[in-house]
């Protein structure tokens, strides 16, 4: 039997990630492909690294992608700068504080932890303690945990970092373009990315971007290939331990040297540049606001249905709600159903918060006033023929008044 066409069902991807792509990403993807040295490919390899400048807030030379998803970058930057035996410290309030910690771990890292409860976050004050106590090289925070949909405040800690000669990095997947993300002006040594958010395209291209202490730290491990090395070239102390992601080899890839390191996703180069393109365009300002108005529209709207939510609010994300499913409601039911009858998907969660909360995003393009009001409608619907308490119209009524109240007539 011969194989059919790709044809995916239609679906609006309403919760964590990924969501509905641009159709502006998807069109530029679609351009054909280039020779990795042609001065066309080159020229576009630059301008993505003078886009995500903008978007990351930073003046960092070393600003690019590594080909893969989020978790590439991460893997990339904490690789790159750990050696074995350096001390981190890692505080977790979710899932993908335990990535950080599990990927530093497997870097040879001699890891420490500190943890409160999922849904909450740390004072700067408690941060600063444990880098006191346990004096690590590198702090490696996630900034927006999507699992539990509150964002780690970092602008204080730059300065702790600084003060205590430690390395920062952070994971802004989840948060950068729908929240702000000012990585000089915290001090962020190290800041990864991914697209399927608040950027509006496909995983699979990790932007980053590091300062120039990181770079020194990292290049102070480079070694190249055999094969490209230069005679009398030698590999520097304590090589990375990856060669795909060595980020050393990497920048030499990225930057005027063009070192061969593998061959760029071409195709994943053009969506990521075009969703940085978009953003720049719209300005972040602009951008932030939008996931901030759609965001609270949302948040509004599970409230006016009678629903509770979850977590911090005061540290929630623009772009993501966590509502707490009804006593006696089968969440995987509503999600089935949500998904077979209106073709919209919303998210479970994990851990301690697996069958007690649904996440519902409103990002990148999917942070709009039809998405959010459809959502709404819908997820009335499906919890009143489910028996659910439900008030007749209160989510779109809620939705309705934020954006009364809070966009321009």
């Amino acid at each position: 039997m011969s194989s059919l066409p790709i044809n995916p069902p239609p679906r609006l991807l309403m919760g964590p990630g990924p969501i509905n792509a641009d159709p502006r990403v998807l069109r530029a993807m679609s351009a054909q492909l280039l020779g990795q040295y042609d001065p066309a490919m080159t020229a576009y390899m630059s301008e993505t690294m003078a886009l995500y400048r903008t978007v990351f807030d930073t003046a960092n030379v070393q600003t690019l992608l590594v080909d893969g998803t989020s978790r590439a970058g991460i893997e990339a930057a904490l690789v790159s700068l750990i050696e074995p035996g350096d001390r981190v410290l890692v505080p977790i309030f979710g899932r993908f504080g335990h990535l950080l910690k599990e990927i530093a771990e497997r870097a040879g890292a001699e890891v420490h932890v500190r943890e409160v409860e999922w849904g909450q976050v740390f004072t700067a004050a408690a941060i600063e303690q444990a880098i006191i106590e346990t004096r690590p090289v590198l702090l490696a925070v996630v900034h927006g945990d999507t699992s539990t949909t509150v964002m780690q405040p970092l602008e204080e800690l730059g300065e702790v970092c600084a003060r205590h000669g430690v390395l920062f990095y952070t994971d802004v997947t989840a948060s950068l373009g729908g929240n702000p993300v000012h990585t000089d002006a915290w001090g962020l040594d190290a800041v990864t990315a991914g697209l399927q958010k608040c950027l509006g395209g496909p995983s699979g291209s990790a932007p980053a971007t590091f300062s120039s202490r990181a770079t020194d730290v990292i290049r102070s491990r480079s070694s190249v290939e055999a094969g490209l090395r230069d005679p009398g070239e030698t590999a520097g102390r304590s090589p990375i331990r990856s060669n795909y992601f060595d980020l050393a080899m990497i920048f030499d890839y990225w930057g005027p040297r063009r070192l061969n390191h593998h061959t760029e996703a071409t195709t994943a180069l053009y969506g990521a540049r075009e969703c940085a393109r978009l953003l720049v365009c719209e300005t972040l300002p602009v951008a932030i606001e939008r996931h901030r108005l759609h965001g609270a529209a949302m948040l509004a709207g599970v409230r006016g249905l009678g629903l509770s939510v979850f977590g911090d609010l005061e540290h929630r994300m623009n772009n993501v709600v966590a509502v707490v499913i009804p006593d006696g409601v089968n969440g995987d039911a509503v999600r089935g159903a949500l998904l077979g009858d209106f073709g919209i998907e919303i998210g479970t969660s994990f851990g301690p918060l697996q069958g007690k909360i649904w996440r519902i995003g409103t990002m990148g393009y999917n942070a709009r006033r039809d998405t959010v009001l459809t959502t709404l409608a819908a997820l009335e619907q499906v919890l009143r023929r489910l028996g659910a308490p439900v008030t007749g119209g209160g989510g779109v009524g809620a939705a309705w008044d934020v954006y009364s109240d809070q966009e321009p007539s």
